[in-house]
């Protein structure tokens, strides 16, 4: 990963885009990391992958909750109630 100063993203932005699209690029501001520049295809990925992490939480969490006598009703009514 590279590192590059606020001050310098702003001077050298056009050179900054090419970099992200080989690598990540982290912006520091005052000694800190603030910000992290990549390319369009790895956020696409990565929002991708969240997605799906998310989407298998959620299954599992469904087949557990069945398995526990959860139906669709009951859950309605739980959210019904809790709604009153």
């Amino acid at each position: 990963m590279r590192y590059i100063s606020a001050t310098d993203a702003k001077q050298k932005f056009a050179a900054l885009l090419d970099a992200a699209q080989r690598e990540p690029v982290t912006i520091r501001k005052q000694k800190r990391d603030v910000a992290v520049l990549v390319s369009a295809e790895d956020y696409e990925r990565l929002c991708s992958h969240n997605a799906e992490t998310f989407q298998r939480f959620c299954d599992q969490i469904a087949e557990r909750a069945a398995k526990r006598g959860m139906t669709g009703k009951k859950l309605a009514s739980l959210l019904a109630n809790e709604n009153a």
